[in-house]
């Protein structure tokens, strides 16, 4: 990895490490996750289908360093802390002329119910407000996916964002359907700094 790459190569908050995906996760261990059925339930809530070659997920890592490189999304590896297992994926999905960042995310099953997706959101948007000075990050979920709902609005709620709208046939057909509807939350820099408390701000290392 380039040591003049725009993103932070190392980030940490209570419970979890976040590192770039193609420098830390074997390609061929995610698709494993892909082959065995343990993505199932992680990608049917996406509308997306599981990987069916490895060929798919060498693809994806590869885009993912290129577009790293290239500053236009930072995905990063969740490990924990504790012993180094993968979590799953944080993404962030950067509009620089608008100032404006994007989130993404998916946990590996095993691990649901833990927080993690929230202990994650508060690390990104540490990186995304302080670190990176963006002034809005916007998520969304499909408007029938209860469970990226209520992990959406629970950290929304905590850091002072809002619902914005449900954007129709916003996102193109998937490997399930499509087009398909996107409900749309923000959360600004002021209303992120008004809310994170100086106990969290501390928790979380970054690393360039």
């Amino acid at each position: 990895m380039s040591s003049d790459s725009l993103f932070p190569a190392l980030v940490e908050s209570e419970r979890l490490r976040y590192e770039p995906l193609y420098d830390v996760v074997d390609t061929l261990d995610i698709y494993e996750y892909h082959r065995t059925g343990e993505m199932d339930a992680v990608m049917a809530p996406l509308g997306e289908a599981v990987h069916a070659t490895r060929k798919k997920t060498f693809d994806e890592v590869t885009t993912a360093e290129e577009q790293w490189e290239s500053a236009k999304r930072a995905t990063y590896a969740i490990s924990r802390r504790a012993d180094d297992e993968f979590v799953g994926v944080a993404e962030l999905w950067f509009e620089w002329e608008k100032r404006r960042v994007s989130f993404g995310t998916w946990i590996r099953e095993p691990f649901w119910g833990r927080g993690y997706s929230g202990e994650r959101a508060g690390a990104m948007l540490y990186v995304v407000f302080d670190v990176l000075d963006v002034a809005v990050v916007a998520v969304g979920h499909e408007p029938d996916n209860d469970q990226s709902k209520r992990a959406i609005q629970k950290y929304v709620e905590r850091y002072g964002g809002q619902h914005d709208a449900v954007l129709r046939n916003r996102l193109p057909p998937g490997d399930t359907g499509g087009p398909r509807d996107l409900s749309i939350y923000s959360i600004s820099q002021e209303q992120w700094r008004e809310r994170v408390t100086d106990d969290e701000v501390s928790s979380i290392a970054v690393r360039q």
